[in-house]
Order: C-alpha cells, then structure tokens, then sequence
C-alpha cells in the first residue's frame, strides 16, 4: 500500500473497518470553512453527510481484493480468447481527489482449460477502481490478479479514461483520453495475439 492510500485508510477508517462517516462530515465541514464557505447556509447544511455517503460507496474497494473475484474457475475444453471490453468504470484521482472515468477491455487467454465467470472480470475492474488511484495501477492490478488466479498463458488489459484533473484545472483540456495498457505473458512479446485484440476491440 502506497503512502497515499495508507493516509486516506487512516483517516476514513474506525476500529472496525468500516468508513467512519463522522471523520469524514468534520473534515468536509472544515474544507467548507476552510474556502470562505459559511457550512450552515441552507444550502450545504447537508452537504458534509452526502459526501460522507458518497466517499463510503466511492472508496469500498479499499477494503476489497480483486483477487477474490477469480477464486471461482471452470474447467472447459476452451484455450482461446476470452475478451470483455466497454466496462465503465469511474475512480478517483489520488493527487487531487478529482475523478476520472472510463471504459477497460480485458483478454486473457486460458490455459489448460482454467476459465472464470464473465462477470468477474468486470467486479475485479470495479473493485479495483472504487479507491483513491492511478489509471496505470488499475491496468496493472487487474492483469496482474488475473494472471496470479488463473495462471493462463496470458493477460491483455486496456484502459481508457478522462481525467477531471486536467479537465477542470491546470491544462484544461475536456476529452482528453488517456489510455493505458498492461501486457502479460504471452502478449508481451507476441504481436500478433495483441494486434488480434485491438482488432476486436475495434469492432462494433
């Protein structure tokens, strides 16, 4: 765990794990009074318990493991491409606390049958977003997760997303794309299986 991560764990979390709402509805009625907002105008008298929900529903992947998700496996006569691509996805900037939000395509190819639940790939997505993050980590970690549960011959991760943080400051640049990629396995060296998922990817 990053220093980043470890900080925000501290902060939100009580003895029992759980998000600690109180913490948070102080800290953002301080953040309010800290910017010249005055926290008991009608308007944000409520604002500090909506955050609060809001953060606990945003931040769940803290205390979650994409990894679980590929606990359950399949055994199936099948060693061929398996890709999910579109997952929407949206997360947190961890440098300014701004989101960022988009789609991720996952491939893996299996081996010796070893498949898992379609939906699975989607909640590791999920899971691993729902936490203060980068775009590159959230690549890394699902290939990487699927590669340790499932040992297949390879794993193919891409990410695509718009990052508020350069769309509502600094360079100010709305629909800017960044787009990421994890290459395991097999698809780091052999081209052609990665030029046949950029290929489907490119399908309707």
């Amino acid at each position: 765990m990053d220093h980043t991560t470890e900080q925000l764990t501290t902060l939100t979390e009580n003895n029992t794990g759980r998000v600690d709402r109180e913490k948070i509805e102080t800290a953002i009625t301080m953040l309010l009074e800290a910017v010249g907002e005055d926290p008991s105008r009608e308007g944000l008298l409520d604002t500090p318990k909506r955050v609060a929900k809001m953060y606990e529903e945003m931040f769940s992947g803290l205390h979650s493991d994409p990894k679980e998700y590929f606990k359950t496996v399949f055994n199936e006569d099948h060693e061929e491409l398996v890709f999910v691509k579109d997952i929407p996805f949206h997360s947190m900037c961890e440098h300014h606390l701004v989101p960022f939000y988009g789609k991720a395509h996952v491939a893996y190819l299996p081996k010796d049958g070893k498949v898992t639940g379609l939906s699975k790939l989607a909640r590791a997505v999920e899971t691993t977003a729902r936490r203060p993050q980068l775009q590159e980590r959230i690549t890394s970690t699902v290939a990487d997760a699927i590669m340790d549960m499932l040992s297949p011959h390879g794993a193919y991760v891409i990410v695509e997303a718009e990052h508020m943080c350069m769309t509502m400051r600094g360079i100010k640049k709305p629909g800017a794309k960044t787009v990421t990629t994890a290459a395991r396995g097999v698809y780091e060296t052999d081209h052609v299986l990665r030029n046949e998922v950029m290929t489907l990817l490119k399908m309707d």
